[in-house]
C-alpha cells in the first residue's frame, strides 16, 4: 500500500531533519585547529633571563594551548642551586601552561668545586626541582605522563607526554654536543642509561600513538639527531657511526615513523638564528629547528599538512 502524500512529506522532513542532526553532530565533535608555542634556547646566546621573560610573554599573547620551553641556563652560568630556583619561579609564572626539556648547557658541563663533573648530580637537582609532580609549571598547570611512573626508569622525570585534540605531544631528553656521549673509555654510563631510557620510551609513545589512533606526534628535545635528512648525511662531521651519539635514537626514530600512518614533527634548539625557523620534510618524518628565538605553531587537524607555521598559526 502506497504511503499518503503527507506521511511522504512527513517522513522525506523528518529524515532531513535526522540529516541535519546527525551533520550538526558531526561538525561538533570534529577536533578543532588549535596552536602551541616552543621557545627555542633562550639562553643560548649569554645568560640573558629578560629574553626568557619575553619570549614567554610575547609567546603567550597568541594563546597557544601550552609552551615548550628547553634550556633553563647558559653553558657559562653556574650549576647552583640558587639559579634553578630562580628559573623556576620565572617558567611558574607563565599564564599559560609551560613545559620545560633540558638543554645540554643546563648540566652536561658542570662541575664541582674540585674541578669534576658532577653533571649526573645537577640532571638529578634539576629533575627536583623542575619535575616535582605529574603536572607542568605555569600558572594553569598541564597534567603530564612522566617515565618516571614507571619503577624501572624512575629517574626520566624529564620525559613526559600529554594530549591535545588528536597529536601526541612529548619530551625527549637528548642533548646537543653529541648527546652527551663521552670520549673516554667507562665514562659513559649516563649516556648508555638514557638511550636505554630513551629507547623504552620512543617505543612507547608510538605504541600509545598507534592505540589512539592520532594523527600526529611531536617530540621536543635539545639535540637534533638528524631523523629527517638523509642517510648517509651526519651532523657531526668527522665523527664515525661508533662516535656518534644520535646514531641509535636516529635509527629508532626513522623505523617508527616509517610504520606509523600519521605526521611525525620533531622540534629542537639546533636551529639558526640568522634563517627564519621553517618546517623541512622527509616522508611522513619532520624537523623545526629553533634558535633563541619562539614559534608558534598551527594544528589543522582533518589536513594534509596537519602542521604549519607563521601567521598561518593564527587561529
Amino acid at each position: 500500500m502506497a504511503a499518503s502524500p503527507a506521511f511522504g512529506a512527513a517522513a522525506r522532513t523528518g529524515s532531513a531533519a535526522a540529516g541535519k542532526s546527525a551533520a550538526a553532530g558531526a561538525t561538533a565533535k570534529a577536533p578543532r585547529a588549535f596552536v602551541f608555542s616552543a621557545i627555542g634556547h633562550a639562553f643560548k646566546a649569554g645568560a640573558d633571563e629578560a629574553l626568557l621573560k619575553r619570549a614567554i610573554t610575547e609567546a603567550s599573547q597568541d594563546k597557544p594551548v601550552f609552551i615548550v620551553a628547553t634550556g633553563i641556563k647558559a653553558a657559562g652560568e653556574p650549576c647552583s642551586d640558587k639559579l634553578y630556583a630562580q628559573r623556576k619561579e620565572v617558567l611558574d609564572e607563565s599564564p599559560r601552561p609551560i613545559i620545560v626539556s633540558p638543554a645540554g648547557t643546563d648540566w652536561t658541563a658542570c662541575r664541582n668545586s674540585a674541578g669534576r663533573s658532577n653533571a649526573i648530580e645537577r640532571l638529578n637537582r634539576i629533575r627536583e626541582v623542575f619535575y616535582p609532580s605529574n603536572e607542568s609549571l605555569g600558572l594553569q598547570p598541564l597534567v603530564l605522563t612522566r617515565l618516571s611512573a614507571t619503577a624501572k626508569f624512575r629517574s626520566y622525570a624529564e620525559n613526559a607526554y600529554w594530549e591535545h585534540g588528536p597529536v601526541l605531544f612529548a619530551t625527549l631528553n637528548l642533548p646537543a654536543q653529541n648527546n652527551h656521549f663521552l670520549q673516554e673509555a667507562g665514562r659513559n654510563s649516563e649516556f648508555e642509561d638514557r638511550l636505554v631510557a630513551n629507547r623504552a620510551w620512543l617505543h612507547r609513545l608510538f605504541a600509545l600513538a598507534q592505540r589512539r589512533g592520532v594523527e600526529g606526534i611531536v617530540l621536543f628535545s635539545d639535540g637534533d639527531p638528524g631523523a629527517h635528512v638523509e642517510e648517509s648525511f651526519s651532523l657531526l662531521g668527522g665523527f664515525s657511526e661508533k662516535q656518534d651519539g644520535y646514531t641509535q635514537v636516529r635509527k629508532q626514530l626513522r623505523a617508527l615513523a616509517e610504520k606509523f600512518k600519521g605526521k611525525v614533527l620533531l622540534v629542537d634548539n639546533q636551529g639558526d638564528a640568522k634563517t627564519p625557523p621553517a618546517m623541512t620534510w622527509r616522508g611522513n618524518l619532520g624537523h623545526l629547528g629553533l634558535g633563541v628565538e619562539w614559534e608558534t605553531v598551527r594544528v589543522q587537524p582533518g589536513s594534509a599538512n596537519l602542521f604549519s607555521l607563521g601567521e598561518e598559526a593564527a587561529p
